[in-house]
């Protein structure tokens, strides 16, 4: 199986190849460096590993939610790899690559997921760890932090920018204790490739035109999209 996964959806740029269980992966932390970065990004890696465009199984990419314009990067990025090779998609969550990566470094399996969203609000999730799968529990929202939804009973940890742009608040809510929680973490190409190969093995790949970004704040969408006309 082989795969190429990438994110810009947060500060960070990453890129990550998955052949048969093996991953190779770039990352930086650069913001509004992206559409500069990603692509040669790209190129190591494949010219590394000696194989084309056309001989991966499928692209992956984190869908959001996160920045605007970063989402909509990776979305645009791989949907035009995908319809030049023609080879399927597997979008993955920007959230759900949080939770796998705390899992995979720290051995957390509930985790609250939280991404600064600006305006007052965070991107947020609860994932639970299961037999290696990482599993949404409810669903994935955009919120002030006083409206966000109560943890079922387990041993959360959090992580994301959320947990840095509103510390205080969350830790009241849920309180976890600051030893469980990972404010500076953010999604990476390698975690994404991960999902995408759980996932590839399931059949959820999709066509070029399925592969969307997702905001999860659509009145931003929106705005953003009236002001280029």
């Amino acid at each position: 199986m082989k795969i190429l996964a990438i994110d810009t959806a947060t500060e960070a740029c990453s890129a990550a190849l998955y052949i048969d269980g093996e991953i190779s992966a770039e990352y930086e932390l650069a913001p509004r460096e992206h559409t500069q970065l990603i692509l040669p990004m790209l190129d190591r890696l494949l010219n590394a590993a000696g194989i084309g465009i056309s001989q991966l199984d499928a692209l992956s990419y984190a869908r959001g939610p996160g920045a605007f314009t970063g989402v909509r990067i990776a979305a645009g990025v791989i949907q035009g790899l995908s319809y030049a090779a023609e080879i399927p998609v597997l979008p993955v969550s920007t959230l759900a690559a949080i939770a796998a990566g705390v899992f995979e470094q720290h051995g957390h399996r509930d985790i609250l997921t939280a991404i600064d969203a600006r305006m007052g609000e965070v991107y947020w999730a609860a994932y639970r760890v299961e037999a290696g799968c990482v599993s949404l529990q409810g669903r994935e929202l955009v919120s002030s932090v006083e409206n966000l939804p109560q943890a079922e009973a387990g041993s959360w940890a959090g992580a994301g920018s959320g947990w840095s742009a509103h510390k205080a608040s969350l830790t009241e809510k849920y309180g976890i204790e600051a030893s469980m929680i990972y404010a500076d973490y953010l999604p990476s190409a390698e975690s994404i490739v991960q999902l995408a190969a759980a996932d590839y093995q399931l059949n959820k790949q999709m066509p070029a035109h399925q592969a969307q970004p997702v905001y999860l704040r659509d009145n931003v969408a929106k705005k953003k999209q009236n002001q280029s006309k």
